[in-house]
């Protein structure tokens, strides 16, 4: 029997350096190992520095989803000075981050995503010439238009705060900003054009109409129903990706967490059953079965990482992020670290938010053909179908006569964290301030949680996992990697930095 063969596949439109290592016996990956190549140290940068110094440093760890990292580090601040911010505050802390979400859904989904399905691979299938039309990168039409649309999505945030990306007007008791009504009207404007443009290109239907598929049947018959259904950009990504097998490739673990986000302000907004309070409930779902969130829970591993070894797992508030890279240790393999709740590998993001909320669209799917690159990237399609009415309710009940910041108390000593849901997943901020000066900064990432290496216990991440049983028909285009790697939407620039690179096995590079 031929000795499996060996890949090494660095990867593009990752956000940042993604290297993925696979052999291949068969046709089919028998063992992945899932490699983040750069160093970037965030966490080490912040110790020593002001206690407020994380509002404005921490916003810049990713250009694309800086909001959500604002969010965790005012959320922890709120914790140790031990203050709640008013309901303007949280409406307006809500809708930027929501604004956040629903551009960068749809920009992955049909910038990052849907190019793979333009490779030449697929030159042989019915609906290849459409497919190029659309999503050929820097051409096709939908591309395009995507592009144009989405750009206008984040003026909201730079309405609110000032700026967009690498915003700071979160500050523990609220937000600095003072919106004008004609300030709220305008983001009204920009959402409810946004609105109107998803539902028509992306959907081909309203957003009620879309909430009312609840089962896989109803799914179908949606697309039969009429032309606008079919021929949307949602409509071709659903066939298409039926017809060459997404739905069959991408499993792993099967395991989702959710750190819940987007507080309810007040009683006019109560909050969904048993969401602790959140519009995107907390929870850990394990073979179906629903647990409670408990943050505790979570623990980081190391011990495949270019980090000093420590044993076994460690609560974020007693990390440590000490850089160890000889390169001569082998087992090491990567600059992201392993987080795990009780124990376990999990996936976060979007097909995550869904599962623990019980959405019965995505429950169904879920159990009739288990997790799969499809299925994560349509609950990512389909999430601003949930997030813009939900903006437009939050914006119109903004009064500019209420406050929008509360004193909070003097932060010179205290633990927190904060936690929230980034476009990409669970995301957590934990500090630590000792005389007025951080003592103590971890982060865990949703792409630490999905591009982690192995753990103590030698169990693979959720993408090595999800790698598993995917079949190879050309390993110089092994594009049916990329289908799976690119459903978790992986931001690396926000889990690593960069320190160079060397050939480990055979190359290939997917980048149509």
């Amino acid at each position: 029997m031929a000795p499996p063969k060996k890949l090494n596949v660095p990867l593009n439109r990752v956000e940042g350096d993604l290297e993925i290592r696979v052999e291949i016996e068969d046709g089919m990956v028998t063992d992945a190992w899932c490699s983040g190549t750069m160093f970037r140290g965030f966490e080490r940068i912040l110790v020593g520095r002001g206690a407020l110094d994380g509002l404005v440093i921490t916003p810049r760890i990713c250009g694309i989803c800086g909001t959500c990292h604002l969010t965790a580090a005012s959320r922890a601040l709120d914790m140790i000075a031990d203050v709640t911010p008013p309901p303007n505050a949280t409406r307006v802390r809500n809708v930027a981050l929501m604004s956040e979400h629903i551009q960068s859904d749809v920009r992955q989904t049909f910038l990052m995503f849907a190019p793979d399905l333009a490779n030449p691979a697929y030159e042989g299938c019915d609906l290849y010439p459409e497919i190029r039309r659309r999503y050929e990168p820097f051409k096709g039409e939908t591309v395009l238009e995507v592009i144009r649309e989405t750009k206008k999505v984040p003026e909201v945030i730079a309405i609110l705060g000032g700026q967009w990306p690498h915003s700071s007007y979160m500050v523990p008791g609220g937000v600095v900003s003072l919106p004008t009504n004609g300030d709220i009207t305008s983001c009204q404007f920009i959402i409810e054009r946004y609105r109107r443009w998803y539902e028509k290109r992306i959907l081909g239907c309203s957003l009620d109409r879309w909430r009312r598929i609840r089962t896989a049947a109803d799914l179908d018959a949606w697309l039969e129903e009429r032309d606008e259904h079919r021929q949307s950009d949602l409509g071709l990504l659903i066939r298409f990706s039926r017809t060459v097998g997404l739905t069959k490739i991408g499993r792993g673990h099967a395991n989702f967490v959710s750190y819940g986000a987007l507080d309810t302000p007040d009683e006019r907004q109560p909050a969904k059953p048993g969401s602790d309070g959140f519009f995107i409930p907390a929870g850990f779902v394990r073979g179906g079965v629903p647990h409670p969130f408990d943050q505790q829970r979570i623990a980081e591993h190391v011990a495949h990482s270019w980090f000093e070894d420590y044993d076994g797992g460690r609560h974020p508030a007693a990390g440590e992020t000490t850089p160890y890279a000889t390169g001569d240790e082998g087992r090491k393999y990567s600059w992201a670290k392993a987080p795990r709740f009780d124990g376990l590998p999990a996936e976060t993001g979007p097909l995550a938010e869904k599962i623990v909320e019980g959405d019965p669209l995505f429950t169904d799917l879920l159990e009739q053909a288990g997790p799969n690159a499809f299925l994560r990237q349509l609950a990512r399609a389909v999430r601003p179908v949930s997030l813009i009415p939900q903006i437009i309710t939050w914006l119109s009940e903004i009064d500019v006569n209420e406050p929008f910041y509360a004193t909070p108390g003097e932060i010179a000593a205290g633990e927190g964290y904060g936690l929230t849901q980034a476009a990409r997943g669970a995301l957590g901020h934990w500090v630590r301030i000792v005389d007025g000066r951080i003592a103590h900064y971890q982060i865990i990432t949703p792409t630490a949680w999905h591009a982690s290496p192995r753990d103590s216990a030698g169990i693979r991440g959720p993408i090595e996992e999800a790698l598993i049983g995917t079949p190879v028909r050309d390993a110089d285009n092994p594009i049916e990697l990329g289908h799976v790697i690119r459903s978790f939407d992986p931001c690396l620039v926000c889990t690593v930095h960069t320190v160079g690179r060397g050939q480990l096995f055979g190359r290939s590079t997917l980048d149509v």
